[in-house]
């Protein structure tokens, strides 16, 4: 049965979850039907999600870029806050690639204030000036193609 309507986040609401969460879950599919799930950090920017990250989460999405990713919040029923994207990743290959996207300049200065101090070096925001190296370092772009939120909050209570 599909989330109602009414219990959807505003674009607003969705703004302010990706913009504060620090994790998001990715789900890739690796080798033969494993589903390969990740917790990772990320950006949001232009209705996109960036990630950048290595290993087989990199193989996976080169191999099939269809992926499903979780960004949520709280714990107890009643107060749980989310969003499910479903879509496509690009791995971004190349410097080049990665200067000539719309978003992610933008996502390197949000995602270097955002986590600054996250991997105990001091906590002064700086742009994220990774980029890509050896075989699987590599940022990328998803791009949903379907969003469902929720927000719990908005549950009628009997009472």
């Amino acid at each position: 049965m599909p989330i109602p309507k009414e219990l959807a986040l505003t674009p607003e609401q969705l703004d302010e979850l990706m913009l504060s969460s620090w994790n998001m879950r990715i789900a890739s599919v690796g080798p033969g039907t494993r589903i390969n799930l990740t917790p990772l950090w990320f950006g949001w920017a232009n209705g996109n999600i960036y990630t950048y990250c290595r290993g087989q989460k990199i193989v996976n999405l080169r191999r099939n870029p269809v992926a499903t990713i979780l960004v949520d919040r709280n714990e107890r029923f009643p107060e749980l806050q989310g969003a499910m994207f479903q879509g496509r990743a690009v791995v971004l290959e190349t410097p080049e690639e990665e200067n000539a996207d719309p978003g992610l300049e933008a996502v390197r200065m949000q995602m270097g204030a955002k986590y600054a101090g996250g991997h105990g070096e001091p906590a002064e925001p700086r742009r994220n000036s990774s980029t890509a190296r050896g075989r699987n370092w590599r940022w990328v772009r998803f791009e949903p193609a379907n969003v469902v939120t929720w927000d719990n909050f908005k549950i009628k209570r009997g009472g």
